[in-house]
């Protein structure tokens, strides 16, 4: 059985409150789960104590049983300081997209042909 430790919504349309669960991974997101391990409220500042709250005696447990965090709660492990930092990639993420290079490239494509005009005038 793959196990995961997720996030399992809970609260009212537009206020959203999570529970941080031991699931199976097979079960839909809201669905069966095995062990409530902690809570977490986006809502509160990030400074705030309340907004991630995780037993992690039994965080560690199902992590030696072989469950896996997703990507959320292992960034929250990690701000925990129960899991080494990992190396993430997204090369595309600074880049800007398809309208604004081309919009770039039009602004460029001006200003060389400034410069070469303004010489064309001074030379006559």
């Amino acid at each position: 059985m793959a196990m995961k430790i997720r996030l399992a919504r809970g609260g009212s349309k537009k206020r959203p409150f999570y529970r941080i669960v031991a699931a199976d991974s097979r079960m839909p997101r809201d669905g069966r789960f095995i062990e409530k391990l902690g809570t977490y409220n986006p809502l509160l500042p990030k400074d705030s104590e309340e907004r991630v709250k995780m037993n992690m005696e039994r965080v560690q447990y199902w992590l030696g049983e072989g469950a896996q965090p997703t990507d959320r709660i292992a960034r929250m492990l990690e701000a925990a300081g129960l899991r080494g930092k990992t190396e993430r990639s997204n090369p595309k993420k600074g880049q800007p997209g398809k309208k604004a290079q081309e919009r770039a490239e039009q602004k460029a494509a001006k200003a060389a042909e400034a410069p070469a005009a303004e010489e064309a005038t001074e030379e006559s």
